[in-house]
Order: structure tokens, then C-alpha cells, then sequence
């Protein structure tokens, strides 16, 4: 459970980076404490996308990952960041991202991010 906790607080930590320092990403709310909320809550359904929805892309795209040597994994992280921000306006969380290149930039901060937080942050083992 402390795990599942602090990966949650590094993906919103991560997607709050993405927001701030790309204009096409947008999380919006009428005060700070219902920014928090929806960021908390698009994390969850982001780290959700990344353990039902990502394995079974990664699966599917197993050639293109071996033949572009990993690179097509920038393709899949663009693609989750795109469900989640489709999901998110189907709950009617305040959370978009425009476009796949803005995808594919978010998707690559929000993994830099994450990782440097997951290193920093207590592990729950």
C-alpha cells in the first residue's frame, strides 16, 4: 500500500511538471485545493492506464520496440498520456493534453520526472 501511495504521489509529481512547463497540457480548477485533487486523481488514473493498458500496447508493439531499439516506447508513453487525457474528460476531470507531439513531449518529461522522484522517494518494500 505505501508503494502504491508513492508512486501515486511521484506520477502527480510528474504530471504537475508536464503542466507547468508545457502551455498544451492543461489542469485547471476554480482554487489550489481543487487543482491538488484533480492532479491527485489524473495521477491515479494515469498510473491505472500504465498497469492495465500499457502492457498489452507493449505487447502488441513488441517488433517496433526491438526494431527501433526502445524508442517506440516515446509512442506508447505519448499514447497512455493521450487515453488518460481522453479518460479524464469522459470523469470530467479538468486534465487535456492537445495533440500527439505535445503528448509525446509530456510523455518524456513525465517519465524523466517520475524516475527522479521513484530514486528520491521512500520505496514501500
Amino acid at each position: 500500500m505505501k508503494n502504491f501511495v508513492v508512486k501515486t504521489i511521484a506520477n502527480a509529481g510528474a504530471l504537475a511538471v508536464a503542466v507547468w512547463l508545457i502551455d498544451d497540457i492543461t489542469l485547471t480548477g476554480d482554487s489550489t485545493g481543487k487543482e491538488i485533487a484533480t492532479l491527485l486523481l489524473v495521477a491515479l488514473l494515469f498510473g491505472l492506464v500504465n498497469v492495465v493498458v500499457k502492457p498489452v500496447v507493449k505487447l502488441l508493439s513488441l517488433p517496433l520496440l526491438i526494431l527501433t531499439l526502445g524508442l517506440f516506447t516515446l509512442v506508447v508513453n505519448a499514447l497512455m498520456l493521450l487515453l488518460t487525457s481522453w479518460l479524464a474528460d469522459k470523469v470530467d476531470l479538468s486534465f487535456h493534453v492537445e495533440g500527439f507531439w505535445t503528448a509525446v513531449l509530456g510523455g518524456l518529461i513525465i517519465s524523466i520526472v517520475s524516475w527522479a522522484l521513484n530514486v528520491v522517494l521512500p520505496d514501500g518494500d
